[in-house]
């Protein structure tokens, strides 16, 4: 459910792009004493003990840490079994939350290439291309998957804003509907809808999806602050601050309220501290 662009985050995660610390085994070989007599031979080396994989609660545990922690894991899992298409599709969509898009494509696609119709790696494809802005190559593989699976809305979902970074509006709202047949008022799918309208100077009708789908019972924290968002730059910030200091610490809540401030008055925006990593700019130039 990465669905979002990355211009769009609505978590800014501060973290450097360092190389991941792959677990190691704990063992490692010393070389053996040379014998004191003539003529003897030195003892080989001792072997580092074989790494084996996880057991299946230790993943499924592994998928409730903070994201380098996942990826540190998922990496190691690649590591013992590189034909391991479960462990690479995991290491992509935690690299795509560390922002480490490009390293999250090549996860994404070393699994496709030893299971080309993997539906979980052909989604995590399209999601780590998206968020990389790079729509036009999210298309191909999200259409195999909605091909795959096709009541499953999530393919149809990201066609949507796959289609929308490309300019292909037309073919985005269709995709849109038939996701929205399948789920209907889907939360996600109104918020994808919602940013794409904003997008394009349309704050008033993303407004009225955001709300739609804020009301869903399935909304997510993402989808509020979307809301807020749009709130925020039509300068309603009032109902803005509130949905802020609901969902965020208040370090971050008063730096967004700072920032809307900065555009609702007609200042540069870039001058404004950002918490969350949004930007106007950014939110007029692509859907999400």
């Amino acid at each position: 459910m990465c669905r979002k662009l990355a211009l769009l985050a609505t978590a800014f995660i501060a973290l450097a792009a360092a190389p991941l610390a792959h677990a190691a085994d704990a063992n490692s070989g010393s070389a053996g004493a040379a014998q004191a007599t003539s003529g003897s031979t030195a003892t080989p080396a001792s072997k580092p003990a074989p790494q084996h994989k996880a057991s299946p609660a230790e993943r499924v545990a592994a998928d409730r840490m903070a994201p380098l922690a996942r990826a540190a894991f998922w990496g190691h899992e690649v590591d013992v079994d590189p034909t391991d298409v479960v462990a690479s599709t995991h290491l992509a969509s935690a690299l795509r939350a560390l922002g480490q898009f490009d390293a999250a494509a090549d996860a994404a696609q070393r699994a496709l290439v030893v299971d080309p119709v993997n539906y979980d790696a052909l989604l995590e494809e399209a999601r780590d291309h998206i968020a990389q802005g790079q729509g036009f190559y999210a298309i191909d593989p999200a259409q195999k998957a909605a091909t795959l699976q096709p009541k499953d809305w999530r393919p149809l979902s990201l066609l949507g804003v796959a289609y929308t970074q490309v300019r292909r509006d037309d073919d985005a709202q269709a995709a849109w509907k038939a996701a929205l047949a399948l789920s209907p008022e889907n939360p996600a799918v109104l918020s994808n809808m919602a940013m794409a309208l904003a997008s394009k100077g349309d704050a008033a009708g993303a407004e009225a999806l955001l709300r739609r789908a804020v009301a869903q019972p399935g909304a997510s924290l993402l989808v509020r602050q979307d809301l807020t968002l749009v709130l925020g730059v039509q300068g309603k910030l009032g109902e803005a601050e509130k949905l802020l200091r609901e969902d965020l610490p208040p370090d971050q809540a008063d730096a967004n309220l700072a920032y809307f401030k900065a555009v609702s008055s007609g200042k540069d925006p870039s001058a404004a501290p950002v918490a969350d990593g949004h930007s106007w700019a950014a939110l007029k130039a692509a859907g999400s």
